[in-house]
């Protein structure tokens, strides 16, 4: 028991001392702000440690009367005040659109902690993980019609077409990780499925290190403009050239290392990140909100073990679950 409080305020407390983005500056007028994100941000580690889908489950958890919960309460409140629900609600929803911002910022802070580089290639590889909708489907011939034949649909997802698990109705998890002596998250995103990868890649280029050099992705990467977007930042693109194989040219034996190091790292990355967050069945929640809420929750709190294990000197790919688990 005291080892599972021990983690879970940990977590929460070492909200504290990363490094945040400015955010965004805001009008003259209005009410001023009272409390700061980092204390929304503490928020959301528990909902996402604790699987918690509505600040009003997350409220009634702290509410009980026991060690854990207790220990938590304090790191919750700012000058011994304690947000209502409707502003942990309402700050919760606004913080979720800075949450690739937030993940971006933690990632360049964790690439100067853990340095994954240091026997390795500056690279990272970038791709899409499909996540599936919670509840039924929404057929094309009747999202066409205007029909909504359940209540149980989440009208704001959508379909694609996975080459492992075929159509999927529900959402996309974009990212962005070290190739490496770890799988760590540099940036993230999560659209509805449709939305092309090639499309949601810049937002996630613009977050990474400035010093990254080689950027590994499949062939829906293959863009001119993520090309001149790399170059920009002194990085090389590498995607799959098409046309037919055999490919013969000078390059093809380095790209084939490079193509097998960006499924190991990527795909193995997304894995073991459904794994920790039970992400394989559907997702818990409903709306685009509160899946990107949930899933990039899930993507902060995953760097967020990271530094918590390399702070214990304990191993970065092993063993990630079951600390999750006793927390």
């Amino acid at each position: 028991m005291v080892q599972q409080e021990r983690t879970l305020v940990r977590l929460v407390q070492s909200v504290d001392t990363i490094p945040l983005p400015e955010p965004p500056a805001r009008r003259g007028r209005g009410h001023p702000v009272v409390y700061s994100d980092r204390l929304f941000l503490k928020g959301l580690v528990v909902m996402s440690v604790k699987r918690l889908t509505t600040v009003y489950e997350m409220l009634a958890v702290l509410a009980q009367e026991t060690p854990e919960m207790a220990a938590l309460r304090p790191l919750l409140t700012q000058q011994g005040q304690c947000p209502n629900r409707r502003t942990w609600e309402r700050r919760v929803a606004a913080l979720v659109e800075r949450l690739p911002a937030l993940i971006g910022c933690l990632g360049r802070h964790l690439v100067e902690v853990l340095d994954p580089w240091r026997d390795h290639a500056r690279a990272a590889a970038i791709d899409s993980t499909v996540l599936r909708a919670k509840g039924g489907v929404w057929h094309k011939k009747d999202r066409e019609a205007g029909v909504v034949p359940h209540t149980s649909i989440d009208t704001e997802a959508g379909w694609t077409k996975s080459g492992w698990h075929g159509w999927v109705y529900g959402w996309k998890l974009h990212v962005l990780c070290t190739a490496g002596m770890v799988w760590l998250p540099l940036a993230a995103d999560l659209t509805a499925a449709p939305e092309a990868d090639n499309v949601v890649a810049p937002r996630l280029i613009r977050a990474l290190p400035a010093d990254l050099r080689f950027l590994l992705g499949d062939q829906h990467y293959r863009a001119p403009d993520l090309t001149t977007l790399c170059a920009e930042r002194s990085c090389v693109l590498v995607v799959p050239t098409g046309g037919r194989y055999p490919h013969t040219d000078d390059g093809v034996e380095v790209r084939r290392v490079l193509h097998k190091t960006r499924s190991i790292s990527i795909e193995n990355f997304n894995e073991q990140f459904k794994g920790i967050f039970d992400a394989h069945a559907q997702v818990p929640t409903r709306g685009l909100v509160a899946t990107r809420r949930y899933a990039l929750g899930a993507i902060f709190v995953y760097q967020l073990i990271l530094l918590q294990r390399h702070q214990q000197d304990a191993d970065l790919r092993v063993g990630l679950k079951a600390f999750l688990k006793a927390a």
